[in-house]
């Protein structure tokens, strides 16, 4: 089991131009598995890439573990790894063993010592068979194992997923849905899919902005079904 995980948002928000993306909130997430939910345009993608820096509150501080987004991006990054809606975006080098090994290349180890980081992480998502395969090979799950390992090779306390059963059909959904619940580090999901975050221990519900609701996933969820249909 991962470490524990303290985020705190602390009157945190985020502007672009003339358009409020997140309204200042503030509140603590330690939770190990926290679902993010609401209409397109919501501001949940926004508030999820204030967690690992990729957006930088206007206002207020959002903090991981202590570090600050904004004061302390690398220290951040190191407790958070993040995978975008298309994972495909994300692998870097045409090999997936290489693509995993590139997060290491900063940490100055050994080449023996990548190599074998790079074997531990495909034989804990089962995809040994995969190493020499270029990412346009992989199904829509495969490219989700291949990205999780990419970021969790790193090591990092939580994970933040961005629409990870987005497109997939079911069987490539069910693998995704048996990883996802299989980590042991924390992790944050946006998602549309219900059912997929429907056992979590804490659901956030974004709308116009705002964070209008926050809770055990079967009362969010139902919030969101009223939002949805008025």
């Amino acid at each position: 089991m991962g470490q524990r995980v303290i985020i705190r948002f602390e009157q945190a928000g985020a502007t672009f131009s003339d358009r409020v993306a997140v309204e200042p909130l503030t509140l603590t997430l330690s939770e190990r598995r926290i679902g993010i939910i609401g209409l397109n345009g919501s501001g949940k993608t926004t508030f999820a890439r204030m967690i690992n820096g990729l957006v930088t509150p206007t206002n207020g501080r959002v903090t991981v573990n202590g570090f600050d987004t904004s004061s302390d991006g690398e220290g951040v990054r190191r407790q958070v790894g993040f995978i975008f809606q298309n994972p495909q975006n994300q692998i870097i080098l045409p090999i997936l063993r290489e693509d995993i090994a590139l997060g290491l290349k900063s940490r100055r180890l050994s080449a023996a010592a990548v190599d074998d980081a790079v074997d531990a992480i495909l034989a804990r998502f089962g995809i040994e068979h995969l190493a020499a395969r270029r990412a346009h090979e992989l199904s829509g799950g495969e490219l989700q194992l291949a990205a999780l390992a990419s970021v969790l090779v790193t090591e990092p306390e939580v994970v933040i997923l961005d629409e990870p059963t987005n497109q997939l059909d079911l069987r490539n959904r069910a693998l995704v849905e048996t990883t996802l619940r299989g980590l042991d580090e924390n992790v944050l999901v946006i998602s549309h899919d219900l059912d997929l975050i429907g056992d979590f221990d804490r659901t956030l519900l974004f709308h116009e902005s705002c964070l209008v609701a926050d809770g055990k996933p079967g009362d969010v969820i139902a919030e969101y079904r009223k939002i949805a249909a008025s």
